[in-house]
């Protein structure tokens, strides 16, 4: 089995694989890009983003700048707009949906660490690369989500579609459909209902 479908099967990989070395220098490359070529060269920004990010929906827009570790295992769905200085590490798959707000500074982060630093230390390979053993869970966020400024999404969250999720927080579980929702770690406040119609 290859470092990569380890990686994104969950399980305890080694991130200095050469093929996910490749794919990162990739995505880098084309962040740094996007991030230094001005918001007036719309087709040019869009060309970056559709080989940045694997699933990419029409309209989908992203101020920068961002920072994206592979991309191709994010998808973004359709009008889904992002604010400045989104990041998005995706080493499990990072589905966005469509109609999404992002505010500035959010980052959505699938890679975890062992707690135990006896097994999370750098240590060198047998080929005498230095590297660390990692694994990652999922994001999964719906449809109608307003993530708002400085929001940071832990591996293995889905955010139900419908809800809001307050500046600052910190989400390390799941959010259940149309919730308010905030604080660190973050919460359910209550319900969004007919009566917050403005």
């Amino acid at each position: 089995m290859k470092e990569k479908d380890i990686m994104l099967s969950g399980k305890l990989y080694d991130p200095n694989d050469s093929e996910l070395l490749e794919l990162r220098i990739k995505a880098h490359k084309l962040s740094y890009e996007y991030n230094t070529t001005p918001e007036t060269e719309v087709k040019k920004r869009q060309e970056i983003l559709k080989e940045l990010i694997g699933e990419l929906g029409e309209d989908a827009y992203l101020q920068g700048p961002v920072q994206i570790d592979y991309g191709c295992f994010t998808s973004i769905g359709e009008r889904t707009y992002a604010n400045f200085n989104l990041t998005i590490l995706d080493t499990c798959p990072v589905k966005i949906g469509k109609d999404v707000f992002i505010g500035p500074n959010v980052s959505i982060l699938t890679p975890m660490h062992p707690l135990r630093w006896q097994e999370r230390n750098a240590y060198h390979r047998e080929d005498g690369v230095l590297t660390d053993k990692e694994y990652g869970r999922p994001i999964t966020i719906g449809d109608n989500v307003w993530l708002a400024g400085n929001v940071t999404i832990c591996g293995g969250v889905t955010i139900g579609a419908g809800s809001v999720i307050g500046a600052g927080s910190v989400v390390t579980r799941d959010i259940p459909p149309d919730s308010l929702a905030a604080g660190n770690p973050c919460r359910v406040i209550r319900s969004i209902t007919e009566n917050d119609r403005m």
